[in-house]
């Protein structure tokens, strides 16, 4: 594995589902087994560096060739979880959505029309020969949706402020147990589904709870605030409860207490407006 570079990329968040090594078939198992024994494990932005070192040839690549056969790992209770990259199929998949963010115009000047025609060939080819795949990451630019902080409690959350010993920079993440995010989610569901105001959190939170079914019931699920952490103040990060205002504002709803939800919601507005508005800055 390559050294790892000083600089910090920004600025993505992402969910991630973390499986014991027996929820994999051979020989993906002792693949990962292998991987886990040599015990030199790549970050976050180990990985999104080398994703963005593929948009740098001319014409870039968008989609790794091969798929990556790396993974994060973590212990849980003595069981060792993994969550393989995959970014080759994530790539597939950031591609789908890119029409829906940007104008055509700046989609062809970045990746031209033939480039991303020939990965969206390759993309159908392979999801023919593999129809289940799932990606074990999501991610998400200039915010934390807020749909992911309803899988967790804000006793779950873990701040790092960081520092001249950590020279990766401060870390903000919630973890919880596969059953207990799926159980919020259901909760959280019912008391939308009994909302006048469920909408688009609604929705989202549908998609969210089918993608955990994919997965073994031990799992780990975990939110990792991955490089927005450099887009807030220290002081910022340090009061950042966005968990506990999502929980006050679902339990406000389930009280049917509009005015206190409405309160909560503006917290996390007021907080993430900050970030928002960095994307747009110059």
């Amino acid at each position: 594995m390559p050294a790892v570079s000083s600089v910090l990329v920004p600025y993505a968040a992402y969910l991630r589902v973390y499986e014991p090594l027996t929820a994999f078939p051979e020989p993906e198992r002792s693949h990962w087994a292998r991987y886990v024994r040599r015990g030199r494990n790549p970050t976050a932005q180990d990985e999104l560096r080398r994703s963005l070192a593929d948009l740098l040839p001319t014409p870039p690549v968008p989609v790794p060739v091969h798929e990556s056969g790396e993974a994060f790992v973590v212990e849980v209770d003595g069981t060792v979880c993994v969550c393989p990259w995959r970014t080759r199929l994530r790539g597939w998949l950031a591609l789908e959505e890119l029409s829906e963010q940007f104008p055509a115009a700046l989609l062809d000047a970045v990746l031209p029309p033939v480039v991303r025609g020939q990965a969206a060939a390759d993309w159908e080819q392979w999801r023919k020969l593999n129809p289940d795949a799932r990606p074990w990451i999501r991610t998400a630019v200039w915010q934390v949706p807020v749909r992911w902080f309803a899988l967790f409690d804000d006793e779950e959350r873990e701040y790092e402020p960081g520092g001249p010993g950590a020279p990766g920079g401060p870390v903000l993440r919630y973890r919880t147990p596969m059953a207990q995010a799926r159980r919020r989610v259901a909760r959280v569901l019912k008391t939308l589904r009994e909302s006048a105001d469920a909408g688009r959190l609604s929705e989202g939170l549908v998609d969210v709870g089918k993608w955990l079914e994919e997965f073994h019931p031990r799992s780990l699920v975990e939110l990792d605030y991955g490089g927005l952490v450099h887009a807030l103040a220290g002081e910022l990060l340090e009061e950042d409860h966005s968990a506990a205002d999502v929980a006050a504002g679902i339990a406000a709803l389930r009280d049917g207490d509009g005015e206190r939800a409405g309160e909560a919601y503006a917290r996390l507005v007021d907080r993430w407006r900050v970030v928002r508005d960095l994307q747009f800055a110059n």
